[in-house]
């Protein structure tokens, strides 16, 4: 069992080390976690969530006889289905992306996002869980390489995530302070690619990144506060005669979440870069752009999320919430008994019953409040009343 446990460890740790939210899992977090970084914690089975965002970027250029103003505009959504207790499924489509290129300016639809996340993986006796997921970003855009974005090479591009969550209350997550980390890596599938049709370049090389982030969630009854940071480091950068978006970067994102009802949460974000406006390799092919940035500054994001199945959450009170929780607790301490003889010692088994037990008494407990908080209400109506 011990060879089992350091076997166990090790292969966290490599996908701790090995995996990494690449742009697929930075660039759409439809799911559970931050506005860019995502949580270990899966979708409950069944559920099916539409996450909708929009966000944006504007800069004055001077470059040109008369000062233009160029946004960078993007809308996607993300929706996440609960396959399994440990299997969960995204679907991410860009729907509207500013390219400033051909005669439109801009992608309908932009390129399209699929990801098959396996997680809610719980280390015993620990307020940590850990997933990882496999992204794959599928090249349904008409123009690619777009100024101020993420670099893509317009091919079939795939990765990994890894993800690691940790929770001051693993009963109750949503209450309680967590904090997400993830790390990993993304293979853009360029070799041999002519990345900008006005030139004659091709990418001779496998270009690849890997991606990190870190934040940390406060959550409140109504409103969730939220601050995390991510970033890149090129493994291989593409040419960068032909390429935009071959730096680094590191961004800080603080965000707030408003809980409109228990089925919709409204998001707040900005993005603020913290590495430099243009960096030693930054190039700008095009005069189009030779004074903006090699990354935005800055950028607003905004989104909406709403749960569209079961359709049981649109009746569901805390007080239904708690019940079913105490009846799923019930058949847990059933399923420790029958676990007992499996069990390393008669000490771990105790040790679990009584973490199980305090977690029930937690539960009723907050019942209580909640009968009591009812109580008074339906009181104060009659006094009302009369």
């Amino acid at each position: 069992m011990k060879l089992w446990k350091i076997i166990s460890g090790g292969m966290i740790i490599v996908l701790l080390f090995a995996l990494n939210p690449d742009v697929y899992g930075i660039g759409i977090n439809g799911g559970n976690g931050l506005t860019y970084v995502k949580s270990a914690w899966n979708l409950r089975p069944g559920y099916l969530t539409l996450y909708g965002r929009v966000k944006f970027f504007g800069k004055v250029s001077e470059n040109q006889n008369t000062p233009v103003t160029y946004w960078i505009v993007q809308g996607a959504l993300s929706m996440n289905y609960g396959i399994s207790d440990h299997i969960e499924l995204a679907i991410s489509p860009i729907l509207y992306q500013d390219t400033h290129k051909g005669k439109t300016g801009y992608n309908i639809p932009d390129d399209l996002f699929l990801g098959l996340k396996f997680g809610s993986y719980n280390i015993k006796h620990s307020s940590l869980t850990w997933a990882f997921c496999f992204n794959t970003r599928f090249p349904t855009a008409k123009y690619h390489g777009i100024p101020l974005e993420p670099y893509s090479a317009g091919t079939v591009e795939w990765g990994f995530t890894g993800m690691m969550t940790y929770s001051k209350d693993p009963l109750y997550p949503e209450d309680n302070l967590n904090i997400h980390a993830n790390f990993g890596y993304v293979n853009h599938n360029d070799v041999g690619v002519k990345l900008e049709p006005s030139n004659n370049v091709i990418n001779n090389t496998m270009s690849q990144q890997l991606l990190y982030g870190i934040g940390m969630k406060i959550p409140t009854p109504e409103f969730d506060f939220s601050v995390e940071m991510y970033g890149n480091n090129f493994l291989q950068r593409p040419p960068s005669a032909s390429a935009y978006s071959i730096e680094n970067y590191l961004y800080l994102t603080p965000a707030i979440s408003f809980k409109a009802y228990r089925w919709l949460t409204l998001n707040f974000a900005m993005d603020l870069r913290l590495t430099p406006d243009k960096a030693k390799n930054g190039t700008s092919h095009s005069l189009k752009f030779a004074d903006m940035p090699t990354y935005p500054g800055w950028r607003i994001n905004l989104g909406a999320n709403i749960t569209l199945l079961p359709t049981s959450v649109y009746k569901l009170s805390d007080k239904d919430i708690l019940m079913k929780k105490a009846e799923s607790r019930r058949e847990l301490f059933e399923q420790i008994i029958k676990e007992q003889r499996e069990t390393e010692s008669a000490e771990e088994e105790l040790e679990r019953i009584k973490e199980e037990r305090r977690k029930a008494e937690r539960e009723l407990e907050r019942l209580r409040r909640i009968l009591e908080r009812d109580l008074k209400k339906e009181k104060t109506e009659k006094e009302d009343e009369k």
